[in-house]
């Protein structure tokens, strides 16, 4: 389960202590939605704010299953926000350095706009589960259902729009909590294999989430999208809808095209 997969516990003032689970990886490196759900876990503790308002992860160096370390750093704590950073050290690296403002949202309220509105999905048994291998899909997606439009599914040598749309949850009807929702910010396969381009390999850069409300418990309608492919990079920007059609989280991520692409077959997101 997530919640156990993500737990951390106080080893001093300002540090904690949690594991990088099996099967939380992408090709054996470790998931990076998850990886910020263990930082995001810790700040939570050492702020005493339970939901991270708006977190943003570097990723430095891909982690594997074992015990990671975490050394937190409160900068600032008020009276609706407290901000937090956030290092995280494994095999005797560092993985990841985050920056993050937690708070309580729940009965957070305030005039609304919306200007946007939830994709349009076929239910979840008529899109297409992505199912574990040890390749692509990943060993990670066996943590996770995640089902994908059908029309969004195929994976062509010909351009489409760069998009990935459809329904995420965890298994066994375990409750999907705010720090969750970074999982879901990064579930998705890269949008960039729906380009058309020659591309295998999209390591992540960096991750930001904004998280605008608790979720209910069901499932998740997700939709991920790219403009920009160039220079090297792609952006990735994505928005999540709970079942109630309140949008729960938004992110945006930078992710690298390396200059020579692997196999066909290997992928990371």
């Amino acid at each position: 389960m997530f919640s156990t997969a993500s737990a951390v516990h106080r080893t001093g003032p300002a540090t904690f202590a949690g594991e990088i689970a099996p099967g939380w990886d992408i090709l054996g490196n470790a998931h990076g939605g998850y990886v910020m759900a263990l930082a995001a876990r810790a700040c939570a503790e050492a702020t005493g704010r339970p939901d991270p308002v708006t977190v943003t992860g570097h990723f430095l160096s891909p982690g594997r299953p074992g015990p990671v370390a975490i050394e937190v750093r409160v900068l600032r704590v008020g009276r609706r926000f407290a901000t937090a950073s956030a290092v995280v050290e494994g095999g005797g690296r560092t993985l990841l350095a985050a920056l993050g403002s937690f708070a309580e949202i729940d009965g957070a309220s305030g005039p609304e706009r919306i200007e946007a509105a939830p994709p349009d999905l076929p239910p979840p048994d008529e899109c297409v589960r992505m199912e574990p291998t040890d390749t692509f899909p990943p060993p990670f997606m066996a943590r996770v259902d995640l089902r994908i439009d059908p029309e969004d599914a195929r994976f062509e040598p010909s351009p489409g729009p760069p998009r990935f749309r459809g329904w995420f949850r965890f298994p066994d009807g375990e409750a999907l909590d705010t720090i969750g929702l970074l999982v879901a910010a990064d579930a998705f396969p890269p949008t960039a294999f729906r380009s058309g381009l020659p591309i295998a390999w999209t390591p992540t850069l960096e991750l930001t989430a904004h998280v605008r409300a608790r979720p209910v418990n069901g499932w998740l309608r997700c939709t991920f999208s790219t403009r920009f492919i160039t220079g090297g990079h792609l952006e990735e920007d994505g928005e999540i809808w709970d079942e109630t059609g309140r949008l729960v989280a938004q992110s945006r991520q930078l992710a690298l095209l390396p200059r020579h692409a692997p196999r066909s077959g290997a992928a990371a997101s």
